[in-house]
């Protein structure tokens, strides 16, 4: 059975409409907010992840030096950044009912956007039975307060709706770990004063809290947890530490995709190595890294890493909690950028993802743009043409994937490619059939026993067969 609602409802200044529900599903309503003040579109940028004074600016240098035609970056207006919030919800599982757009000269810093604009809200939210309001904003836990009790339902920020879609998406025992401990040093500031819904770890669209158990609202019993979740994560970081030292003692290059969330990272990485890895529109569907090979134009062998996706703003304690998983980024021997061409605010996507970068360290490292979804761009368009930093391709329709291996293969230095010729006797099958399997035949002759042969190999297969080495 479900209920379904068309009222289109209208404030001063304001707007707010309500969406289809049904009964079987949790109920969210949106609040979005335009500060023209600030010129923020509609959430203030995570401290921990804004730009310092002149960071803008070398950022746009640095995308107009890798390539981009438009060294000035779109910014996510009210509208999209309020469409972003409702892709969020549904990932997380909600419905959304109802949105409110709110613009402001000055935010109100009890409230966010004043007690009277909440009373409208909350007559708006009740009329449609939401269950939760979400915020497409940070809240300090005195405005989370000040407003629960106006609206006297349960509200929600930005940043614990994306932790309760990593808590979600978790499934391994490492991922989960670190959602943990990006929920706890999330609660932690906001014990106080809370009521008796905090009597466990609850919140976010599904009352998935972080870990297993009901933890108290203690302080102390919360810093334990803490203590222990953090030893939890040196040991993965330990061991994948151990298992890294192995893959680079043979020469093996890493191949990291990054970008920002549902840009088609999952799907690329499923074209080129012919994985299965989860693809999914909704945000956040691939959270836990995996590490796959890829045999290149030259038959040498990379291996290619699917990270996580990013997003604006992305809550500065996740960035934290999953270093161990992004340090596959930092180790990468080269990153592919990867971005979502037919949404008009790429550019301002790749920004943020560059962001990110910076603060992991892996901004120097040799970068290449994809720009993904080649086939949702308009065919009359001509200036789809790659160059030396960008390449254009389609992972859902199997467009430039041999184009991009070839731009790969080249970019990557590690275990270099040599031509050399050879003579290898017949009776040694197994070194021909290495040579089949690992290196590029140029030219192949049978005389008197022998195989004379011309090949490109890679610098680790040549030390192999020395003995066999024309001089």
């Amino acid at each position: 059975m479900s209920r379904r609602s068309t009222t289109l409802l209208k404030g001063s200044g304001v707007g707010y409409r309500q969406i289809d529900s049904r009964d079987s599903e949790e109920r969210a309503f949106l609040i979005g907010i335009d500060s023209r003040k600030s010129g923020s579109a509609s959430t203030s940028p995570s401290k921990a992840l804004a730009p310092g004074k002149g960071q803008a600016a070398r950022d746009s240098a640095a995308l107009a030096a890798r390539g981009s035609k438009a060294p000035h970056l779109p910014q996510f207006s009210a509208k999209e950044s309020l469409k972003e919030l409702r892709e969020l919800a549904v990932s997380a599982g909600a419905r959304v009912v109802g949105e409110f757009l709110q613009r402001r000269d000055r935010l109100d810093p009890a409230t966010l956007i004043g007690s009277g604009k909440l009373q409208e809200i909350a007559g708006a939210a009740a009329s449609v039975s939401a269950d939760l309001i979400l915020f497409d904003h940070d809240l300090t836990a005195s405005q989370q307060r000040n407003i629960e009790k106006i609206l006297n339902t349960r509200v929600i920020d930005r940043t614990q709706l994306i932790l309760d879609i990593f808590a979600r998406h978790a499934r391994t025992r490492e991922g989960q770990l670190q959602v943990e401990m990006a929920q706890l040093d999330y609660l932690l500031p906001r014990l106080g004063g809370r009521g008796i819904e905090m009597s466990q770890l609850g919140g976010g669209i599904g009352t998935r809290g972080p870990g297993e158990t009901q933890l108290e609202t203690d302080r102390r019993k919360i810093y334990r947890r803490i203590r222990h979740v953090k030893q939890q994560i040196e040991n993965v970081r330990r061991i994948r530490a151990q298992q890294r030292q192995r893959r680079e003692s043979i020469p093996v290059a890493t191949v990291a995709l990054v970008g920002y969330t549902n840009a088609g990272k999952s799907t690329l990485f499923n074209a080129l190595t012919n994985a299965a890895v989860l693809e999914s529109p909704k945000m956040f569907a691939t959270l836990d890294p995996t590490i796959r090979p890829v045999t290149l134009p030259s038959r040498r062998r990379a291996l290619l890493s699917d990270t996580v996706g990013f997003i604006r703003n992305l809550p500065h304690t996740l960035v934290t909690a999953f270093r161990a998983t992004l340090e596959e980024v930092e180790r990468a021997a080269l990153i592919l950028h990867v971005s979502d061409a037919a949404n008009p605010l790429s550019a301002e996507q790749d920004a943020e993802v560059e962001k990110v970068l910076a603060e992991l360290g892996a901004d120097a490292k040799p970068r290449l743009r994809v720009m993904n979804k080649l086939d949702l761009l308009p065919p009359q368009q001509d200036n789809w043409v790659d160059d030396e930093h960008t390449i254009y391709v389609s992972a859902a329709k199997g467009i430039g994937m041999s184009t991009l291996l070839e731009r790969i293969d080249r970019m990557l230095s590690s275990d270099a490619i040599r031509r050399i010729h050879l003579r290898v006797p017949q009776k040694e099958g197994k070194t021909l059939a290495l040579l089949e399997a690992r290196a590029r035949i140029h030219s192949r002759a049978y005389k008197d026993g022998l195989v004379e042969l011309e090949v490109e190999a890679p610098e680790s297969l040549v030390s192999r067969l020395r003995e066999w080495i024309l001089s």
